[in-house]
Formats: structure tokens, C-alpha cells, sequence
């Protein structure tokens, strides 16, 4: 049965601690980053999504971007190993979620890493980027726990932003968006559509065809209303300057056993 659970977890006073790799690093106001969660939340909510928020990691800089810590297929949730040593500790809380809510419980193994913003599932299809935080070995083990439950995992490469959710998400018929001087290989996607905007290749599914997307991608915005999406905008642009995005603020449950 189709469930409609996020997990979320509220920024830390020290976001602007987080690392930064593809980008110059630029000062972040905490206090408006707080605001832009709780805005982002509320979107959730007012679309139909049980919230479902994490304890707060205050010494966790990065612990806001939930979608890291695991990757969840049906109702399974394999643990991350974040390839950020730092973020290790995050996926304890996690971990201690989903297990509430029922899932069937896998991990990602030393000497894998494996980020969940690294993953974009399209259907049984899983994509996986391979590049800075996750490694072959990461997504052998991925395979391994997905393929049995019918998913064909896809390896494709990432080198040009911090995760593959940072260059492509896919729109509900299927179809692949990216801004294309940040993808690696549009070939690898079956159906790829370029947008004008960076922060416009990030979409969340919120149902009905509607689509939360950064308020900082208004042409791409427009391009999705143009095929019959009615875009959702939320300003994150305080996540934005840590390589954050909608995708990874959260983990959708869709697929929850009743």
C-alpha cells in the first residue's frame, strides 16, 4: 500500500560548518536557514505528507540533508555509509526511524560508501552515481540488496557536482532533467531533458503531478508548467549554498507496507 511518510531533521546551529566540494564556500544565515525548513516542511504537510522528524544533531553540521543516510526501495531501507567520514554518526538516528515504521533493514559495508543522494530511482530502475562519496564497492553492495527485490541498479558517473541527485532527478512520466554542464552522461538516462537552471534539476514528487522545486529556478519552473506539472517553489537558498537541494532534505516513504 502507497504511504506518504518524510523523514526530515531540522538544520544545526552549525550548518554552516558543512562541507563544501564542488563550490565556493559563501557565509550562511542559520536563522533564515531555520525559516526556509520549516517553510519546506509545512510544503510537505500541506500536500499530503506525514512528516516524520529526525532528533536534532546539533553537532552534525550536515544532518539536515536526511536523504544521505539511506535508500529506501519498497520497504526496504539500506543504510548509507556516507563516503564523509563526518557523516558517519547520522545514520544512527536514521536507522533507529525506519525501523519504527517497519522496514526491512539492510547496510552498506566497509570498504563501500554510499550516499543517498547518489540514488535516483525511476520505477525498478536505480540509478547510482559513482564519484566522490560513493564507491564501486558501495554500489556493488547496493545491488545486491536491491536486485533481489526486482530493481536493476544502474552505475553512472559523477564528477562535476557533489551527488547524481545534484545533476539529475526524473519527473513522474520517467523522464530524466538535468542542467546539462553538470551532467556527466545524459546518454546513460533513457529519456533526458535539459533545463536552463542548476537548482532546476532538482524536483520531489509530491503527487497529483505537482512538483517542489527551488524558488531559485523560475525558468525551469516554467518548463515543467509547460508540460502540464504544476510546479511547488520553496525558498532554500541558505541550503543551497552548502550543495544542498529539495531532493535531499528529506527521505521519501512511498512504498510502506501497511
Amino acid at each position: 500500500m502507497a504511504s506518504r511518510k518524510a523523514l526530515v531533521r531540522r538544520p544545526s546551529p552549525r550548518l554552516a560548518d558543512g562541507l563544501v566540494t564542488h563550490i565556493d564556500r559563501t557565509p550562511v544565515d542559520a536563522a533564515l536557514a531555520l525559516r526556509q525548513w520549516e517553510v519546506y516542511v509545512v510544503a510537505l504537510r500541506a500536500h499530503g505528507w506525514e512528516t516524520v522528524e529526525l532528533p536534532p544533531l546539533d553537532d552534525c553540521p550536515d544532518g539536515v540533508f536526511v536523504e544521505d543516510t539511506m535508500v529506501v526501495h519498497r520497504n526496504v531501507a539500506v543504510i548509507a555509509r556516507p563516503g564523509a567520514e563526518s557523516r558517519r554518526p547520522e545514520t544512527v538516528t536514521t536507522e533507529e526511524a525506519v525501523t519504527g515504521l517497519g522496514c526491512s533493514l539492510n547496510r552498506i559495508r566497509e570498504p563501500g560508501t554510499l550516499e543517498g543522494g547518489d540514488v535516483l530511482k525511476i520505477g525498478d530502475t536505480v540509478y547510482v552515481g559513482r564519484g566522490g562519496r560513493t564507491n564501486g564497492d558501495g554500489i556493488r553492495q547496493l545491488r545486491a540488496a536491491l536486485e533481489p527485490l526486482g530493481a536493476r541498479v544502474v552505475a553512472v558517473p559523477v564528477s562535476k557536482v557533489l551527488h547524481l541527485k545534484s545533476a539529475v532527478t526524473a519527473l513522474p512520466d520517467g523522464t530524466v532533467i538535468g542542467y546539462p554542464p553538470l551532467v556527466d552522461d545524459p546518454d546513460a538516462f533513457d529519456r533526458f531533458l535539459p533545463v536552463p537552471e542548476e537548482s532546476g534539476a532538482h524536483v520531489v514528487l509530491l503527487g497529483g503531478g505537482k512538483l517542489l522545486m527551488a524558488q531559485s529556478a523560475p525558468r525551469s519552473a516554467e518548463l515543467v508548467a509547460a508540460l502540464g506539472y504544476e510546479p511547488v517553489p520553496v525558498d532554500i537558498s541558505e541550503f543551497e549554498k552548502m550543495e544542498g537541494c529539495v531532493t535531499c532534505l528529506s527521505v521519501r516513504l512511498r512504498e510502506l507496507y501497511a
